[in-house]
């Protein structure tokens, strides 16, 4: 087959846009440089459990991106029916005690389908006084093929301003053989800078499972 130097008696060195979408360096058709799809996460780097009491990043959370997200791959726990947990660190800070105010609701669905749920878990909040770890599931099987997996995403940790909102959304095989996913919304009630953070298990440690640090670019 000939290489192709026309599309509808258009040269293929003079398009420029298909659809206002701007080619850009990157890729190449018919040896002109062109990039569709970029992606904005820069992996900094990661952490992996081996029986671990916690897992934490105490660098790289800094003022370079302004959306950070943890991705959590096969969280495995040591003990049944426990959830993974959060805290965050202020710049100059220690203990892991920032107060937080948060939201947390799940749904869920029984493996045998015999029954299904979407509620908020008012037990799983904080209160904007309350400086404990914040869960992120809700009750992970030590199944060998069960764990819990999702991301959470902190935004602006740098910020001087404003408290620091975060996002999470997880999925995980519950200890009662249930479909569990679970979603926690909310913020870090300090202004100062946050530059750590440590995940551990409601109780035990963490088993197996990766968390990889992610920045995502700023345009």
């Amino acid at each position: 087959m000939p290489d192709i130097s026309k599309i509808n008696n258009v040269a293929v060195a003079d398009i420029s846009k298909l659809d206002s979408i701007t080619f850009a360096d990157g890729q190449k058709v018919n040896n002109q440089s062109v990039s569709l799809i970029t992606d904005a996460h820069t992996f900094i780097s990661s952490v992996t459990a081996s029986n671990s009491s916690t897992l934490e990043f105490t660098s790289g959370i800094n003022s370079t991106y302004d959306v950070y997200e943890f991705h959590f791959i096969s969280i495995h726990p040591a003990i049944d029916a426990v959830d993974l947990r959060f805290q965050v660190n202020a710049d100059g800070g220690s203990g892991y005690n920032e107060a937080m105010a948060t939201s947390f609701f799940r749904t869920k669905h029984h493996e045998d389908g015999s029954a299904q749920e979407i509620a908020y878990i008012a037990g799983y909040d904080r209160a904007p006084s309350d400086a404990t770890f914040q869960p992120l599931g809700n009750g992970t099987s030590t199944d060998a093929t069960h764990s819990t997996s999702g991301i959470l995403t902190l935004y602006a940790p740098s910020n001087t301003t404003h408290v620091k909102h975060f996002l999470a959304q997880l999925v995980e095989a519950h200890e009662s053989d249930i479909i569990m996913d679970t979603y926690v919304a909310g913020y870090v009630n300090t202004t100062t800078a946050i530059d750590e953070i440590q995940f551990k298990m409601s109780a035990g440690s963490i088993a197996t499972g990766e968390i990889r640090m992610y920045g995502l670019a700023k345009s």
